[in-house]
Order: C-alpha cells, then structure tokens, then sequence
C-alpha cells in the first residue's frame, strides 16, 4: 500500500475539521430555534408555565423580538450548515462526512428540538385532544375535539375543533395511549407524543443508507435530503408531526421489500398506511418490485402476477384491518380526509389555478374563490387518478423502476391534491433518496425547503399572500439553492478577507 504522507494526513484531518465546524454550526442552530421558540412558537394556551419560570417576558414586546431573532438567526444557521455540507458530500472523497458520523449528528441536530415548544403548527394538540377524546368514549372518526372540552381542546387551532380525525387506526391507537398516561398536561403530552414519534426517526436513519445503498446513490446525501433538512428536522421533531412516524415506517418498508424480503415489507407499509392512509400510495408498485425480483431469476408467468398481486392485496388488507378491530372504530377515517380542503394555500396547482381565474377575471366580473376552488379542485382530483394509474402502469420494469414511480406518485399527490402543507413533503424525499439527484434538482428541493420555512411562520401565522414576505422568501430560497452550485455566491468571503487585509487567494 502507498505510504501516506504527513502532508496527507494533515489535509485530511483539516477537511474532517472543517465538516465537524459545519456540522456544529447546525447543532448551535438547532439549540437556538429551540431557545427562540419560546417566544415565537406555539406555546399552549392558558398554561402559566412562562409565568411560573419568570420568563413571561420573552413572548411579549422586545422579549419577543429578541426571541425572534434568536429562532430565525437558527434557522439561517441550519441552513447554512446544511448547504456547506450538502456541498461536501457532492464532492466527495475525505470531505464527506461518513454515514455513520451523519448518523449521529442528526440525532445531536434534533435532540434541542425534542424539547422545545411546538412551533410552524398546532397539530400536536390536535393529536391529544383526538386521543383523549377516543379515552373519554367518544368516536374521534364521528366526533370532533369539542365534544370533550379542555386544555387540550384549548391548545389546538380551532378549526380543526370540529372536525374528524383522517389518521389510521394504528395511529389513532396510539395517540389515545399517550392521553391515557399524560391526561390533559399539556406540556408532558406533547413531551411524550414526541418521544412515540421518535422510533420514525431511527427507523429513518436505519432505513435511508440502505434504500441509497441497494440503488448505487450516496448513503450521506439520502442523509443530507431527507433529515439534515431543516424544515424536515424543524417541521416533524419540534412540529411535531405524524409525518415523522410515517416516513420512517415507509422507507423500512420499502427497504424490506427491495431486499427481497417480500411479505415482511408488505406488512410494515401496512403499518404505515395504518399510521396515515397516504402511504397506501406506494404499495401498488410493490407487484412490480417483487415480479422484478421473480424475472431476475426466471420467466414470469400468469400464475406469478396473480400470486403476487393476491398477496400484495391481502397482506396490506389484513395488516389494516387488524388495526381496524383492535381500535374498533371501523373505517370512520374515510369521512376525516375531505377537511383538509379547508386549508387554502396556493402551493397546489389547482389552488394556485383557482387564484390564477378569480384574478384574471376581476377587471370583467367578480368571481368568489370558493366556487372556482369547487371546481379546479375537482379538475385536478381527476387528473391525479389518471395520473397515479399511469405512473404505476409506466413504472413496471423493475425495481429501480417501480421505486421511482412511488416517489413520482408521492410528489403527484402534493402538486394536484387540494391543499398541501411543508411536512408532507416528506411522503417524497423519503424515497427520493434512492437515486443520484442531479445539482439542479437538489438546488431546487434547498429553494422549496427554505421558502417553506420563511412563508409558514413559527407561530401557525402564514405570509404566502404578503407580498413583501414573500418576495423576501423568494430571495433567501434562491440564494441558498444557489448557494448549493457556487460557494459564496455574493462573495462575502472575499469581502471579509479584503477588509482584514488577508490574501484573497
């Protein structure tokens, strides 16, 4: 073996240092969303606990100013150092940190926000109150949270006080195990609703080197994706957010499955679908993944397709009706899917469509949204059928194929559903990490990730229809992503150096 040389040694432990002070540099983030979230997040409502600290000050006034310089100077701080790294792992070699090491950073990243207060979304209260609901013997599928005043009923955004639970029965199980144990102490049920969700991100961290791995891509950029991601870290560990027990689930699921581990992988995506209905959309492609692995080894015949796609069937349907009669509220959560069309952003083309006509139309007649909305969203439910038919008919070569198909069918659902909100593209890059994503396409996911941490703001508030916010969102997102293609785009560096009187070399 050639001899390493000093000089070798020294560049090579220089190039770990260098990723070890951006990986920090996300770590003093994340500790600084945390701090700043308790003035600028969403803490629960009546609860005295700032109060009781002596630090009521924090979340009024220039307390509260202060706070939100704090949390936004930790976001840009994640954000950088997830651009910095995102270019070492591109270029490879001693500059990419391993998968293993990456492993463990994104642990550290998301310790601080495990026990931060909710922020960007008030849905955690929405679990509990659903699952203390579901304990009080009321039928959360039937029964909104009112139905069982209370602290929890208090906390979450009440809109949603009315409406039904659209999660799985697992899910639903779980949530109404948490309430069992924490009752209504708001502060311990969102603790714990956290710690239950967790298992999402190791089974993420298990699952996402490996789905890389099995396709040739990079283990530390399907880390980098999907979880160094700030508005992945930020949205389902300090949201939190079912999204974060789902994605993990999905992705083991899927990893089994493309291991050859056939029925195995069918009944953890049954658990996922069991979580929320939305994984469901993958496990169609499993026939194709699984008569791929029958055609490596010999001719498929008609008998294997109807094995397989029997299998594929009652596998799934077993798994979710076994959930279905433990919880025993029966199919109840088909009638909780329809309300997230209450939620009206333009972030889905037939929203953005429906803005599009009601504002090219107001100089001739003025038309209502509500209407149109009916309308481009009905258009556009119609063309996501055909769509997902066609991917999962298009998609059936094989199984590099057939995972692609689910990640295009992931990101078909949030382009064409009715409404669409940050964490649910997490459905996408969970599995998008399979494959080598060119410099454009991953400068693009740093645009929209970054976007959708500045319009959603930490305290459930919404600046998409403030034109100057989102000029300035737009200016941020795009000097990051094009941060990603060119180091230091607006040359500060050299600025700095200059300004010091060091070499610019």
């Amino acid at each position: 073996m050639p001899e390493v040389t000093t000089t070798e040694r020294a560049t090579e432990s220089a190039l770990r240092g260098r990723a070890r002070s951006d990986l920090t540099l996300g770590l003093i983030g994340s500790i600084m969303v945390c701090l700043g979230a308790f003035g600028v997040g969403d803490p629960p409502r009546n609860s005295a606990l700032l109060t009781d600290l002596h630090l009521s000050a924090i979340a009024y006034g220039h307390g509260k100013h202060l706070s939100a310089i704090v949390f936004w100077a930790g976001v840009a701080a994640m954000v950088i150092a997830w651009v910095r790294v995102g270019r070492r792992i591109s270029r490879g070699g001693e500059q990419a940190p391993s998968v293993r090491s990456l492993q463990r950073w994104v642990l550290a990243w998301a310790a601080p926000l495990m026990v931060t207060v909710p922020v960007y979304s008030r849905d955690v209260y929405a679990y509990l109150a659903q699952g203390a609901l579901f304990g009080a013997g009321f039928n959360p599928y039937a029964d909104g949270p009112a139905h069982r005043p209370g602290p929890l009923v208090d906390s979450m955004a009440q809109v949603w006080a009315t409406t039904t639970a659209p999660y799985g029965p697992f899910f639903v199980g779980m949530i109404r195990a948490v309430t069992e144990v924490t009752g209504d102490h708001v502060i311990v049920g969102v603790l714990v609703m956290r710690l239950v969700l967790l298992p999402g991100l190791f089974l993420s961290l298990w699952a996402i080197p490996r789905l890389a791995a099995h396709f040739g891509a990079s283990g530390q950029a399907g880390l980098w994706l999907a979880l160094f991601n700030p508005m992945v870290l930020i949205h389902l560990v300090a949201g939190p957010h079912v999204e974060l027990l789902m994605m993990g689930v999905l992705v083991a699921g899927v990893v089994l499955v493309v291991r050859g581990r056939h029925v195995t992988g069918l009944v953890v995506l049954g658990m996922a679908v069991s979580i929320k209905i939305t994984a469901g959309i993958a496990i169609p492609f499993v026939l194709w993944i699984w008569l791929g692995h029958i055609r490596s080894r010999r001719p498929v015949t008609t008998r294997d397709v109807l094995g397989c796609f029997a299998a594929v069937a009652a596998v799934t349907v077993a798994v979710f009706g076994f959930w279905t009669l433990v919880i025993g509220l029966g199919f109840g959560w088909l009638t909780g899917l329809g309300w997230a069309d209450i939620i009206i952003n333009w972030f889905t083309i037939p929203t953005l469509v429906a803005h599009l006509v009601t504002l090219v139309a107001a100089p001739w007649v003025a038309l209502n949204l509500q209407p149109v909305l009916e309308i481009t969203r009905a258009i556009g439910s119609a063309v996501l059928a055909v769509t997902l038919v066609v991917l999962w008919w298009r998609h059936r070569h094989d199984e590099r194929d057939a995972v692609a198909g689910m990640a295009w069918a992931m990101l078909a659902v949030l382009l064409l559903e009715p409404s669409t909100l940050p964490w649910y593209y997490t459905w996408a890059l969970g599995l998008a990490v399979a494959f080598t994503l060119p410099l454009w396409a991953r400068a693009a996911i740093v645009a929209t990730s970054n976007f959708m941490l500045i319009v959603f703001q930490p305290d459930d508030a919404i600046a998409f229809y403030q034109p100057v916010p989102l000029l300035i969102a737009a200016a941020l997102s795009g000097l990051a992503a094009w941060s990603l293609i060119r180091p230091d785009p607006l040359r500060l560096g050299t600025f700095v150096r200059r300004a010091w009187g060091s070499p610019t070399t």
